[in-house]
């Protein structure tokens, strides 16, 4: 957005960017006061259901800190008293609130207190304020001005002297609610914790599926990563709360006319943000768009409970099988998905047929293999064509004659294939050791009698 730049509503500045306010442009003053004080000025209309929806995307991401979470129009209540030691620490969990609020482009005043009103007020007017018990609420809100009860309560006030909430409560009790009134007297209970004040939890929607109206259309599929990173942050929270996992997630991506749909598949369960934006940005800069978009929208498509799992001693520390996941999604977010897979036993006796390529991403179930005893042995390295061997004087030849250690093993199988894959299979295979120390796995054609060397052993 350029610079300077502010919101209006109803012809009044509501708030204006750094360069507005080094111009003087205020909050309240009028729209043709703030073009006098800055001339070039973007004046943009005020939007409430987009501040709405970023309110509850917020609110989503708020759940990575904590599962109780309440939504007012401009301010995000979180309960955090149950979550101090996860975090080590009150000092420590609002860092974390304001890093990531910052991450996803907004700017945020954070302050933590005993009651709900007493945390908005001291972060309205004494951000970065933390009061650990009664003791510190009480002399936060002291030193507030009365401005932050109503109007007529404030001026009230003012005209017996009092400037600050705490010169309004040593008034007695009965003569300040005969100036300001009962209900302002009980704003006031409630933020110093005198008097309940419950607030309405935000309740996580079943299905995630949350858009973001972009500013302008974006023609730059990797300048998409910015605004997309609050969808993935949300996504987090989200999880978080509902102590689940998303094995595959869905970015919508929609233009003028239609949509381009963006999977994200993750090679295990998982909730952790950052490997959701890690696989969002591998996508996002691979991609070429066809037409500029105008909004996104984050669609957690397999969603399933997260077990449970013992952490690692160090909080650093990662599962080998964790790393091996991530790195299987970046492969595959880069290389693409065709390029990347997995290995699984197939029910067939012949060996080109024994295995099969799956995804690396997300669950799946291998046939049941061959029911047999003892397997015989089977060579690490498949040829992907037999190469034929000639043979001098009776004996298979490759460099050399070579020594039939073991064999035969015959395998006969294949003939309800009908030519396709492998077709029918009349083999009989022997391990052999050529002349320069390698074991082969050779076979024979029972029909064409020929010998082929079919693999070869670690």
């Amino acid at each position: 957005m350029p610079s300077p730049s502010a919101i209006v509503e109803r012809g009044r500045v509501v708030i204006g960017d750094e360069a507005a306010q080094d111009a003087g442009v205020t909050p309240g003053i009028g729209a043709a006061a703030a073009r006098a004080l800055s001339p070039g000025i973007l004046l943009l209309a005020r939007d409430r259901a987009r501040e709405d929806a970023a309110m509850r995307a917020l609110a989503c991401w708020a759940g990575c800190l904590t599962p109780r979470v309440s939504v007012l129009a401009d301010t995000l209540l979180l309960e955090l008293g149950a979550c101090l030691r996860l975090f080590g620490g009150l000092e420590k969990l609002q860092a974390a609130a304001l890093a990531g609020v910052a991450a996803q482009g907004f700017r945020a005043a954070c302050a933590a207190a005993s009651t709900p009103l007493g945390a908005e007020w001291l972060a309205r007017l004494s951000p970065g304020a933390c009061c650990k018990d009664a003791g510190d609420l009480r002399r936060g809100l002291d030193d507030l001005p009365v401005s932050l009860l109503p109007a007529d309560a404030a001026a009230a006030l003012a005209r017996f002297g009092a400037r600050t909430l705490g010169e309004a409560r040593r008034l007695p009790s009965a003569a300040l609610a005969r100036r300001i009134g009962e209900a302002s007297l009980r704003l006031l209970e409630r933020a110093y914790g005198e008097r309940p004040d419950p607030r309405p939890d935000f309740v996580f929607p079943e299905r995630f599926a949350l858009p973001l109206q972009l500013p302008s259309a974006v023609d730059n599929a990797a300048a998409l990563l910015f605004a997309a990173r609050r969808l993935s942050a949300a996504l987090a929270g989200w999880l978080a709360a509902r102590q689940a996992g998303v094995r595959e997630a869905v970015l919508c991506l929609r233009h003028r006319r239609d949509e381009t749909r963006v999977v994200l598949r993750f090679a295990g369960l998982t909730a952790e943000g950052g490997r959701l934006e890690r696989v969002l940005r591998e996508r996002l800069e691979r991609l070429t768009l066809a037409a500029p978009v105008e909004a996104l929208r984050l669609e957690a498509a397999r969603v399933e409970a997260l077990p449970g799992r013992s952490r690692p001693l160090l909080d650093d520390a990662q599962s080998g099988q964790e790393a091996l996941d991530i790195l299987l999604e970046r492969l595959g977010a880069r290389l693409g998905e065709e390029r990347v897979y997995r290995v699984a036993a197939h029910a067939d006796y012949r060996p080109e047929c024994a295995t099969r390529r799956l995804r690396p991403l997300g669950k799946y179930a291998p046939d049941a293999p061959c029911r047999s005893s003892i397997p015989p042995p089977r060579p690490l390295w498949l040829l992907d064509a037999p190469e034929a061997l000639p043979e001098v004087d009776g004996r298979p030849y490759r460099r050399g004659p070579l020594t039939l250690l073991a064999g035969p093993e015959r395998i006969e199988s294949g003939w309800w294939d009908g030519g396709e894959q492998a077709g029918d299979a009349r083999r009989d295979y022997f391990v052999a050791l050529a002349k320069d120390a390698a074991w082969l796995w050779i076979y024979r054609e029972c029909q064409a009698r020929g010998w082929f060397l079919h693999g070869f052993f670690s």
